[in-house]
This record gives structure tokens, C-alpha cells and sequence, in this order.
């Protein structure tokens, strides 16, 4: 990967790594603030870590006529099937895989297929509302939350919805202002207390860097098993 990568070894028959547990990662902010780019940023950074996103586990709900499901607001906490999620990051800390559940977001419905997700040393969990939820939190061993501005997180989730998920301009904004900016105020914003580091205006490489290096320390931190050369 050249000098600029860290590269994560694991030997799976050093002693005592079957005791070992992955390291879990929350990585919060609202919507458009960076902290998927961020996390996308480490995995290309080290090996060994895998991004589970917490949009994956929104509810299915086929019971919903389209236009139903269109009315749900996404952005409660109640619209994720969070319980899964930790479900699915207990089976991976005792090192076995999970099936992830796929999202299409034009339908809001999950697809039928799923993803294979095997077990890593790290596991970096991305989400607005993944420091909001005490259980969750409960799972990760570092909290970080990327803090951006709101014109700045507007625009970035205009861009994405409209190239990404389908949306017109008129529906992105009016979802904003119906349930994205409330939420975020009462939700997202509140869960920035629980983070053990805040990442200012979104992804910068040097942010990037820094949760590598933190990274690095927490592996550090678990003996030879698992190490970090420089």
C-alpha cells in the first residue's frame, strides 16, 4: 500500500488471540458532515477493518404502501432496527459473521439480499444516531463525532440524494425541514457529549490521520497479537 498505509498483521495462531475481541468504533455527526468520508478514509488507510453502516438496519416495512413509507421520518431513532445492529456486533466481537441487511432507499424497503460481513480486528460503525443510542454506545470502545456546520451539511446531502438515492431538490428540502433539522437538534446534536473525540468541520486528511493514529494506540494497547508497524 506504500509508506504513507499502516498495515494491520494478524497471526491468528499467536497465543491468547481467540480472547481477543475486534475493536469497535462509533463514528457519529448529522447528516452530510464528513464522518462517512472519514471512515471510508481509515479503511483505505489500514487493512483489517471493515465499515458497517448503521443506514444498513433501517426498519423493513412492506406492510407500507410507497407513499406510507415516504412519510416515515428516517431520522428518529425508531426507524432503525438498531437492536439488530448490536446483535450483529456481539457475533462479530466473538469473531463470527453476520448477514447485513441491504437498504434500498428509493423503495424504503430492504432489498432480499444481504452482505457477508466476516469478522476484523477493527470495526468501524458509521451513523448520525450511532452515539445516541445508550446500548449501542455501550458496544463501542472509541466514540467520535464529526461537528459541521448546517449550511455545510445541507448541501452535501442535497448533492447525495439527488445523484444517489433519486430525490427531486424540493423533496430533500422539505424532508430537511420536516424531520432532518428537528432531529438532528434533538437527537444527533445531544450525542455529541458522549464522544471521546470531536472532528471540526468534517473530513480533512488531518482528521483522517488522527483516528489512524488512534486506532494504532488502541491496537497497541492489546499486545503482539495484533500490531501496527510504522
Amino acid at each position: 500500500m506504500g509508506s504513507a498505509g499502516i498495515v494491520l498483521v494478524v497471526e491468528n495462531d499467536a497465543p491468547g488471540f481467540s480472547r481477543l475481541s475486534p475493536l469497535v468504533i462509533g463514528i457519529g455527526g448529522g447528516s452530510g458532515s464528513g464522518k462517512t468520508t472519514i471512515a471510508q478514509a481509515v479503511v483505505s488507510a489500514l487493512t483489517g477493518v471493515t465499515l458497517i453502516q448503521h443506514d444498513s438496519y433501517y426498519r423493513h416495512q412492506p406492510h407500507l404502501s410507497y407513499a406510507e413509507r415516504t412519510r416515515v421520518n428516517y431520522d428518529h431513532p425508531d426507524s432503525l432496527e438498531t437492536e439488530l445492529l448490536i446483535k450483529h456486533l456481539q457475533e462479530l466481537k466473538a469473531w463470527e459473521p453476520i448477514d447485513q441487511p441491504t437498504y434500498d432507499f428509493t423503495l424504503h424497503l430492504r432489498a432480499s439480499a444481504t452482505e457477508r460481513i466476516e469478522p476484523d480486528p477493527v470495526l468501524l460503525v458509521d451513523g448520525i444516531l450511532v452515539l445516541a443510542d445508550a446500548d449501542l454506545r455501550a458496544q463501542l470502545d472509541l466514540k467520535i463525532y464529526v461537528d459541521t456546520d448546517p449550511d455545510i451539511r445541507l448541501a452535501r446531502r442535497l448533492r447525495r440524494d439527488i445523484e444517489e438515492r433519486g430525490r427531486t431538490p424540493n423533496s430533500v428540502l422539505d424532508q430537511y425541514s420536516a424531520t432532518v433539522r428537528p432531529m438532528h437538534l434533538e437527537f444527533v446534536e445531544p450525542s455529541k457529549r458522549y464522544a471521546d473525540l470531536i472532528i471540526p468541520e468534517g473530513y480533512n486528511p488531518r482528521a483522517a490521520a488522527t483516528v489512524v493514529e488512534l486506532i494504532r494506540a488502541q491496537l497497541g494497547q492489546l499486545g503482539p497479537s495484533i500490531y501496527s508497524p510504522s
